[in-house]
């Protein structure tokens, strides 16, 4: 019987860490880009990584974009403000 309340005990603790992970931050209005100048590609065949928006201290910071390898027979997917119940939440970029 103690092995089957334990396992309970953390199957449940398990599903409440996930689900605090998948929480979507939002804003009411998509906040501005900041302007800044795309330095010179380090290397030949550098892909340029557009800034992202990251959740942090209860608000949303610019992340300036940077240079990355290529991956093999994958494009990089853009990340993009969309809209939920209250505003606006960040969809990250990634690799497809």
């Amino acid at each position: 019987m103690k092995t089957i309340a334990k396992t309970g005990l953390i199957l449940a603790l398990s599903a409440s860490l996930f689900t605090s992970c998948a929480a979507d931050y939002y804003v009411a209005e998509r906040p501005a880009e900041p302007v800044y100048v795309r330095p010179a590609a380090p290397y030949p065949g550098a892909y340029w990584i557009p800034g992202e928006w990251a959740w942090r201290g209860g608000r949303y910071v610019y992340i300036n974009g940077y240079y990355a390898r290529p991956r093999a027979n994958r494009v990089y997917v853009q990340g993009y403000w969309h809209p939920v119940s209250h505003g606006y939440a960040w969809h990250r970029g990634y690799w497809r």
